[in-house]
């Protein structure tokens, strides 16, 4: 088999507000479609991901220098052993071609897009969903039919909104779920501690909580708020500083008895190395969150898992940023320990299928092939406009 054709496409997402650090209003996604030459029911068999949210579509990387080298490589040094679709590793050397080492921002992002592209190819090639293709690639017998899941949320207004927290939350737990997470650092102290409070009142445990600084805090902020935190017993501290800044990240783990989480912005192997190495993290309580979206993809990731576990931490640690459908069937095919989920923002991507099931705070992975992004309506218009 080969690919006859790579599409890309920059897809908008719509407004959801802000984090400490940023507003997402302008936030972009690239999504990429493989199409091949293999034909199901009169149609070629294609392979659509996008490259996770947070971040930008990289238009640019991915016409300019990665799409080519991937359209240029000879289809039989692609192909898996098995005979069946493509080596997603084959994929990534393909079109990492002339690229030095370091760098990992944007590039990582770009090459993730199509890299995880061929992740859904494959499943569709065999008619089934990317968590069963990813747990035989992990060497597993089978993957998990549901998997542990929170809802991401709770993010600052733009201008001079104002948001009720709580009216937030119970509208995701209407949903089935069970577990929040919210943001910090956008208000004084004082007052984010207030939206804290509000949120473990509503869930009724600190245990069900999470708060993410998306990297806001220097060390004097990172330790008030962690000191401040610490007797409301929470599910996480996320990202108090900068995700580089290991030993800032080591003194919090230091000093606040919680868990710290932190990861989704490392996006290469040996970032995950120096954070395991120098950023203070403990096997015992830590969250590691690196997304395969914004990481070169799941050949990647899988390497991070190997790292990881070889540092003495369990998968059941590891709980990938981004919120989609992707990382739903990267959760249940490698086993990992839960997933995110943003039912309300970064749209049209952020949350699951329409008539995917969250019970009790857990979400049902469905058997749609690849990874079921037609299952969610307001991505069928991008897809069919992507490969038409």
């Amino acid at each position: 088999m080969k690919i006859v054709d790579v599409r890309e496409m920059s897809v908008p997402l719509v407004p959801s507000g802000a984090n400490a650090v940023v507003s997402f209003d302008s936030h972009t996604v690239s999504f990429v479609a493989l199409i091949s030459d293999q034909r199901r029911n009169g149609k070629p068999v294609m392979g659509v991901a996008f490259n996770s949210i947070g971040r930008f579509a990289q238009s640019g990387i991915l016409r300019e220098r990665m799409i080519p080298r991937l359209l240029a490589t000879p289809p039989d040094r692609l192909l898996a052993d098995s005979g069946i679709g493509l080596d997603p590793a084959k994929v990534l050397e393909a079109i990492m071609a002339g690229e030095k080492p370091g760098g990992h921002g944007d590039r990582a992002t770009a090459a993730a897009a199509i890299e995880m592209a061929v992740w859904d190819l494959n499943a569709r090639l065999r008619d089934e969903p990317a968590a069963m293709t990813l747990a035989r690639a992990a060497g597993h017998a089978r993957h998990a039919t549901s998997v542990s899941v929170y809802a991401a949320g709770g993010y600052y207004p733009a201008g001079d909104g104002k948001a009720d927290l709580q009216d937030e939350l119970a509208r995701y737990r209407d949903q089935g779920f069970t577990h929040f997470k919210i943001k910090i650092g956008g208000l004084p102290l004082a007052e984010d501690l207030h939206r804290v409070q509000q949120a473990v009142d509503f869930a009724g445990d600190g245990a069900c909580i999470a708060v993410d600084a998306n990297g806001r805090f220097d060390l004097d902020h990172a330790l008030a708020y962690a000191r401040a935190l610490t007797p409301l017993q929470l599910r996480w501290f996320e990202e108090p500083a900068d995700p580089l800044d290991y030993a800032l990240n080591a003194t919090v783990c230091d000093t606040y008895s919680g868990s710290v989480a932190t990861g989704e912005n490392l996006f290469s192997l040996a970032d995950v190395r120096n954070l395991l190495s120098f950023g203070g993290l403990r096997a015992e309580r830590d969250v590691l969150q690196m997304d395969p979206g914004l990481s070169y993809g799941i050949t990647e990731y899988l390497r991070m898992i190997a790292a990881v576990e070889a540092a003495g931490f369990g998968r059941n640690q590891c709980i990938p940023h981004g919120g989609h459908l992707i990382n739903l069937q990267v959760v249940a095919g490698l086993g990992l320990g839960g997933c995110e989920a943003y039912p309300s923002v970064f749209q049209p991507v952020g949350g699951f299928g329409d008539s995917t099931e969250i019970r009790d705070g857990q979400v049902h992975v469905g058997d749609a092939p690849g990874f079921g992004l037609e299952q969610k309506a307001s991505l069928r218009p991008i897809i069919e406009q992507l490969v038409s």
